[in-house]
């Protein structure tokens, strides 16, 4: 698959994910960690902020994988 089709993708797919994620997100905050003291508070909305990558690194891997993976049963790259 070229580069190009798994960027558009994975792009869909992120963004299905944040349409998900965020409402969840904001839910859990809205409920349980609004009772939490402020420094714990805090740490929970960064934790809840940057949570939503980690499930996505493999996809944003997948996604910057190189076309030359195909090219190693093709031979070397030809010049242009």
């Amino acid at each position: 698959m070229r580069r190009r089709t798994r960027s558009l993708i994975g792009t869909i797919v992120m963004l299905a994910f944040i349409i998900v994620y965020a409402p969840l997100a904001m839910a859990l905050a809205d409920s349980r960690i609004s009772q939490t003291p402020a420094p714990v508070q805090a740490v929970l909305y960064a934790l809840l902020g940057i949570a939503w990558i980690f499930p996505l690194m493999p996809l944003i891997s997948w996604m910057g994988r190189n076309d030359g993976s195909d090219d190693a049963a093709n031979g070397p790259p030809q010049p242009r």
